[in-house]
């Protein structure tokens, strides 16, 4: 038996404990019984993308774009079919840099789109440029078998 994890609702945050056996059993949050997982990034501000990224104990894949950004388009539908693939392994977020520029100084994200593979609240690695789903999951998995 393992420890159990802490999931964040991408519905109403609020903070879920699971056990980690039960993680690909769909799920749902205890306060608005919601599912924890619903297959597609979540768009966040910067509250929402604190309490995610330091309160979630799997990994969160974060999509630092713009919405002027031509690669940052293409690569979306890459990113959301990530998604389904990656999760609940990985919660992935969207991060529009235009209008958190906040987050967008904090992490000195210098092009767009990139990619940021965050871990207990840190940033342990980072991708720039579009990339297609196959890549996206395969960049991650590297990462997550490395950790």
């Amino acid at each position: 038996m393992t420890d159990p994890v802490h999931i964040v609702c991408p519905h109403c945050e609020a903070v879920n404990r699971l056990a980690h056996e039960r993680l690909n059993d769909t799920p749902v949050c205890g306060k608005c019984t919601r599912e924890l997982f619903v297959g597609m990034p979540i768009d966040v501000n910067t509250a929402r993308f604190n309490k995610h990224v330091e309160r979630n104990d799997i990994p969160v894949l974060v999509d630092f774009w713009a919405e002027w950004c031509g690669p940052c388009k293409m690569m979306a539908p890459a990113y959301q079919q990530a998604a389904k693939r990656l999760e609940p392994r990985v919660r992935l977020l969207k991060v529009d840099t235009e209008h958190l520029q906040d987050l967008a100084a904090r992490y000195n994200i210098r092009s767009i789109p990139t990619l940021a593979l965050f871990r207990n609240g840190r940033e342990v690695a980072r991708q720039p440029g579009a990339m297609d789903v196959n890549g996206i999951v395969s960049w991650v998995d590297a990462l997550m078998r490395h950790a």
